[in-house]
């Protein structure tokens, strides 16, 4: 028997089937549902922003960890981000940048809380700046982590949001905190004694006349006495309109790791989020579950 080549209808026929099966097939890969990252360009600055997809209904809150360096740049930056994502599931979204360009009146509304995370130097203008005051006046939060006191040495109302500068800090070693606070959401589950590794910070002045301190570490456990024994290392308070946390902890990415710490942190954020947690602009509707939830380990 002679091979009889197929018509070029059948070849047009099975061609077309063929694109339609690829189309349906990429659209339903998980590329198509996972994370995206955005990327633009301004003229001083690359924007990075990485921001988890969550088109479903009732999406919780967004936060906006911000971590800019512009002196010492922590090596833990990318550990201490990757759990802020694992913490925040199912409480809230994390939107990440290194950009000062998103502190703008408009941007920082989509926000329930802004986290600076590690961040050094003079990092926003005198127009970003006015643009993250008024965002604390309309109620904003405000959630500080270890560098985030090693900041903006040149902007007063900064000093103040945070609680205290940093002054130096001795090398990573062992030493005791304590609880002092039993009753805020972020040290329920804090051990009421805790010896653990981290670097830890000296700061130039005692925040305690304008805070509420949460948690304390023993100075001689630092070599020297340098706060007259009192030396607070987490620590909240109302400012201005709006919510402010800060812990002095966090250098390692081991502390990043650890079970209690990273109860803290989340009991912080949810704490500085208040009632714009309610009224996210990302979701007006949406009043999500805030609980303190289990925390996973990388």
């Amino acid at each position: 028997m002679k091979y009889k080549p197929a018509s070029k209808t059948k070849v047009y026929f099975l061609i077309h089937c063929a694109a339609i099966f690829l189309l349906f097939g990429c659209a339903n890969t998980p590329q198509a549902t996972e994370k995206q990252q955005v990327n633009t360009s301004s003229k001083d600055t690359r924007v990075v922003v990485e921001k988890t997809t969550l088109d479903k209904p009732g999406e919780p809150p967004h936060v906006l960890v911000f971590t800019k360096t512009k002196a010492y740049r922590h090596k833990n930056i990318s550990d201490g981000v990757y759990a802020l994502r694992e913490i925040g599931k199912g409480s809230f979204v994390v939107e990440q940048t290194e950009d000062s360009g998103v502190f703008t009146s408009d941007n920082l509304k989509r926000f329930s809380t802004v986290i600076f995370f590690s961040t050094t130097g003079d990092v926003l203008n005198k127009e970003q700046q006015g643009a993250f005051e008024q965002y604390i006046h309309s109620g904003g939060g405000f959630v500080g982590i270890h560098a985030a006191s090693d900041t903006e040495y040149d902007w007063p109302w900064y000093g103040q949001l945070v609680g205290a500068w940093f002054k130096d800090h001795t090398d990573v070693i062992l030493a005791t905190v304590r609880r002092e606070d039993k009753t805020h959401i972020s040290t329920i589950d804090f051990p009421d004694s805790w010896r653990r590794a981290d670097e830890w910070y000296r700061f130039r002045t005692n925040p305690r006349e304008n805070v509420r301190v949460l948690v304390t570490v023993n100075d001689q456990d630092l070599g020297e006495v340098t706060m007259n024994g009192d030396h607070p290392i987490s620590w909240m308070h109302e400012f201005e309109g709006g919510r402010a946390w800060y812990t002095g902890m966090g250098h390692t990415k081991e502390s990043f790791l650890e079970p209690e710490f990273r109860k803290h942190i989340l009991g912080g954020i949810v704490w500085a989020m208040g009632p714009r947690a309610n009224s996210d602009l990302n979701q007006p509707n949406t009043k999500p579950n805030l609980k303190i939830i289990a925390p996973l380990v990388k």
